[in-house]
């Protein structure tokens, strides 16, 4: 893991029109898309000019008040994904409509609101749709709903809370037992209930990657060691279900079975971004006296959560922008 400053000076080596219109050039050729030249000059200064606005939200967000974070947080996040989508959509914003947040939450708060509990509902069109398809072949979403709950349980670096305050293990690690073999924890066969033979089948048809079981004699005593099919390098952005956790370097994988499914996870901090970011600027009393009384376990997840949201967003989206160059 690199530090704010390094991902920042790593954001800067973007900084350059020429470069960045030969590096869009590359991408939409790849493409196919027929005026690469004319979009890629078009697209070059737009493309530095959301990473420089996105940088400015994110530095005030480290010295702002809890209160007002979120919303800082929100459209940083908002602004570095308009810069990833110009490398995969030529035509970013070709309507209106792409404009849109694509997400809605309650207006009103009940009086007995928890924020564990509160739901987003996904919208047809909008920014989350549009780079959830585009950058991460996530489609069909329109009409979801997702609880806060849900999602937090999707940041493996929150999964220390969720066993303080709920007793409940919603991960568990997994070992880097080889450059290319993973080794998962021998308690997952208990947790989906499969024999080895069908959690290889399960876990293959969950995963964006192929794994293979690895027969080789390896100290993998409390493990089921799987070897990565082709040497194909996973990266953060295209691991999902597995998750990435930040400070350990490490992925994590749902000691749920149910929990498998597609779900990158920049696509879960947008959404609890985005209803962060409401309740901060609509919802005033009850977010004050959240921030004032300790009453609830919201505060602490929530907290914490934007801590790791400050620092984890602007490395997975550099990883984006990284595997652009290196694949066009």
């Amino acid at each position: 893991m690199k530090d704010q400053n390094q991902i920042w000076n790593s954001f800067s080596a973007f900084h350059s029109a020429t470069t960045i219109q030969n590096l869009l050039l590359r991408c939409y050729k790849k493409q196919n898309f027929e005026d690469a030249d004319k979009k890629s000059y078009d697209n070059c200064y737009p493309f530095i000019y959301y990473l420089e606005h996105g940088q400015n939200y994110y530095q005030l967000a480290t010295s702002a008040p809890l209160a007002i974070k979120p919303v800082l947080l929100f459209y940083g996040m908002v602004q570095l994904l308009k810069a990833c989508l110009l490398t995969v959509d030529p035509q970013y914003p070709e309507s209106t409509s792409v404009l849109a947040h694509g997400v809605s939450t309650r207006k009103r708060k009940k009086q007995s609101y928890e924020f564990s509990q509160d739901e987003v509902k996904i919208q047809k069109n909008g920014l989350f749709t549009h780079f959830s398809e585009k950058m991460f072949h996530v489609k069909q979403l329109d009409g979801e709903k997702y609880s806060m709950n849900q999602l937090l349980k999707r940041i493996p670096e929150l999964s220390n809370l969720f066993k303080l305050h709920y007793q409940v293990e919603y991960f568990c690690k997994i070992e880097k037992l080889q450059e290319d073999v993973l080794g998962f924890p021998n308690s997952l066969l208990d947790n989906y209930h499969m024999t080895s033979r069908r959690f290889h089948d399960f876990i293959n048809e969950s995963l964006p990657f192929q794994l293979e079981a690895f027969e080789e004699d390896i100290n993998a005593k409390h493990s089921l060691p799987f070897k990565i099919v082709e040497n194909k390098q996973i990266n953060p952005n295209n691991s999902s279900p597995l998750y990435y956790h930040l400070y350990e370097d490490s992925y994590y994988v749902s000691t749920n079975r149910d929990d498998l499914v597609n779900f990158p996870e920049i696509m879960v901090h947008y959404l609890l971004l985005y209803n962060l970011s409401m309740i901060s600027r609509y919802e005033t009393e009850w977010w004050s006296e959240l921030l004032h009384s300790y009453s609830s376990n919201d505060y602490p997840f929530i907290n914490q959560f934007l801590t790791v949201s400050a620092e984890k967003v602007p490395y997975l989206l550099y990883l984006f922008l990284n595997e652009q160059i290196k694949n066009n």
